[in-house]
């Protein structure tokens, strides 16, 4: 029971949570909706720190980053919980837990750091769940993995207020935020949330922050896949966001709660493409398919193909030391070092014990 910041005590008795916009209302033994924030007497305390639902190391691709230090493996961990409600999530059984069994591993910062340097993983990733949950436990696990030259991101929806979203990005190099849709209707029916927030994270970490960020919409069909939501979406993140953030569409499969809707149809998730590209944005990829054309990166300038992409394993290299093509010598926005990973597709489980009892 980690004492948790943001939060402040109401007149009625009860205390506020403040992380993110639900802003839930304790008495004494009260969760909070995400299950892992709770009041404990005259205090709020993260159940989670130091336990996580597993360790393994991914290729970055997978989460998806593309422009982020491109084919070297990152070591990927999530504890429980969530704090939105999704009626489709695919990792339900994590995000939705209440049960502490759920959290198969323990691991404390130093040893999370310890294992991503000696494992070769460039970066460390809050995933499976979202990592602005466990707030305390992120950003301590960040400033040890700081420590030994090993980056951090974040795989969000963004949904967090704003000071604890300066602080938790202050110690975050690369996120990817989920965008689930471009209507409040949508936010509020299917994931319990409201839009406005997440808008305003993403122009915060475009605006105000160093964070190289990515965007992902998980595409459903009749429900945010029309035309008309796909242009308005499309046109704000290039209003607002500029024409180099990389956009991912990727195709949904029946999960959770709504197991009665199809799968993505690979031409929806082209059509939302075409869409992007006709706004103006230059990096617009499709995931959860078989595409190797439309997972590659290509030089907006020119056109060269700069990174190939066979599923999560690089296929073709174009950039020189310095992240521009190849051929006109244009920067490629993202990070970038003057050789790519050669990690491939390869998911390796990590058993965080055998780094606990080694030596510091």
């Amino acid at each position: 029971m980690f004492p948790a910041r943001y939060w402040h005590a109401l007149d009625d008795g009860r205390i506020q949570c403040d992380l993110c916009p639900r802003a839930c209302k304790l008495s004494d033994g009260q969760q909070a909706l995400c299950f892992v924030r709770e009041r404990q007497g005259d205090q709020l305390v993260l159940s989670t720190y130091g336990r996580s639902s597993g360790f393994c190391i991914d290729p970055i691709e997978k989460k998806p980053l593309n422009h982020f230090l491109p084919g070297t493996p990152v070591l990927s961990f999530g504890t429980a919980g969530c704090n939105l409600t999704c009626k489709f999530c695919q990792n339900w059984d994590i995000s939705k837990s209440r049960e502490t069994d759920t959290l198969a591993d323990s691991a404390a910062p130093e040893v999370i750091a310890r294992a991503a340097a000696d494992t070769g993983c460039r970066s460390v990733a809050f995933t499976y769940n979202d990592p602005v949950i466990f707030l305390e436990y992120a950003v301590d696990v960040a400033q040890a993995c700081h420590e030994r030259g090993v980056k951090t991101v974040a795989v969000t929806a963004g949904y967090i207020c704003p000071e604890p979203r300066a602080e938790f990005y202050r110690h975050m190099d690369a996120a990817n935020v989920d965008l689930k849709a471009f209507t409040e209707d949508f936010y509020h029916k299917v994931t319990g949330a409201h839009l406005a927030p997440v808008l305003d994270t993403l122009k915060y970490l475009k605006h105000e922050t160093e964070v190289w960020f990515e965007i992902t919409t998980l595409l459903i069909p009749g429900e945010n896949d029309s035309d008309a939501e796909l242009d308005a979406m499309t046109g704000w993140i290039r209003e607002n966001l500029g024409p180099d953030v990389p956009l991912h569409f990727t195709a949904f499969h029946p999960d959770y709660k709504m197991r009665d809707k199809d799968w993505t149809p690979h031409g929806t998730l082209l059509r939302a493409r075409a869409i992007a590209k006709r706004n103006g944005l230059h990096h617009v990829y499709v995931g959860n398919v078989r595409d190797l054309a439309n997972s590659s990166t290509y030089c907006p300038c020119c056109g060269q193909l700069l990174i190939g992409r066979s599923g999560y394993t690089l296929s073709a290299w174009n950039l020189d030391a310095c992240g521009a093509c190849g051929r006109c010598g244009a920067a490629l926005a993202g990070v970038f070092e003057a050789a790519h990973g050669e990690w491939g597709s390869r998911r390796v489980p990590v058993r965080l014990r055998d780094y606990a009892a080694a030596a510091p």
